[in-house]
């Protein structure tokens, strides 16, 4: 993996650490459910973190795909930079959501909704988790919830281009939302409010926005040393053509 992809991975490992308020928020009742419905109270460890390997399985699977449409985008309609700016303008808009300054992302959750409807109906067999395994799978299910904050970081994904990369990133994002979900089984009500504090929520918030600031600066700054390069080829070429119409 290079230092790119490597940065890649970090990047969206911190993204969903900061998204823990959102996440507590989103899924903390279904976990929470979770552990209560565990027979035991050794058993449910096991139910809640194969119910989160689920849900990042599902998240990098998206990750991967998103990654083979941007490397499609990259190769064949030279839109690398521009995806990466397009990661960057969501997690701007995902740290303002988080403060509640805009909520314009949730026209996007709005969008996700029609996968959602035919996705849920999977899982309502599945609810009644007794074991490791149903789970698993319910966690798998419960991963294609419409949620700003995923889309963004799939968006994120899609900018690596590669879909191996893009599943290792949103894999890390998953990873970097697991502390809050699995504490959030254990110590709902408690975590919630912590996690949703207006102070936290408003720092999390901030390392979003300046996150997705430098994505964006990053990208305009590649689009122009693209266009600069390109200037730069083609004024060697017209000086070569006219070197050889000289000679001859």
């Amino acid at each position: 993996m290079g230092d790119t992809a490597g940065m890649s991975v970090l990047a969206m490992f911190v993204i969903g650490l900061m998204g823990a308020g959102h996440c507590v928020g989103m899924c903390g009742g279904i976990v929470a459910a979770l552990g209560f419905a565990a027979d035991k109270e050794t058993n449910r460890w096991p139910i809640l973190l194969s119910y989160n390997l689920g849900r990042i399985s599902s998240y990098a699977i998206a990750g991967g795909l998103v990654g083979l449409l941007g490397l499609f985008g990259r190769e064949f309609l030279s839109l690398g930079p521009w995806l990466r700016a397009f990661a960057g303008i969501l997690l701007i808009l995902m740290g303002l959501y988080l403060a509640n300054w805009w909520r314009l992302l949730t026209w996007f959750e709005r969008g996700g909704q029609y996968l959602w409807r035919r996705i849920q109906p999977l899982g309502k067999g599945l609810f009644q988790v007794r074991s490791a395994g149903r789970g698993f799978l319910f966690g798998m299910i419960w991963g294609w919830l419409p949620c700003g904050l995923v889309y963004s970081a799939l968006a994120y994904a899609a900018a690596t281009a590669e879909p191996v990369s893009g599943a290792l990133a949103m894999a890390a994002f998953g990873l970097g939302t697991l502390p809050a979900m699995l504490a959030g089984g254990v110590f709902s009500s408690q975590l919630k409010q912590w996690l949703q504090g207006r102070l936290l929520r408003t720092v999390m918030a901030l390392v979003l926005i300046l996150f997705g600031a430098w994505t964006l600066w990053s990208a305009f700054a590649h689009m122009h040393h693209q266009s600069a390069a390109t200037s730069s080829s083609s004024s060697s070429e017209v000086g070569g053509d006219i070197h050889r119409h000289m000679n001859h």
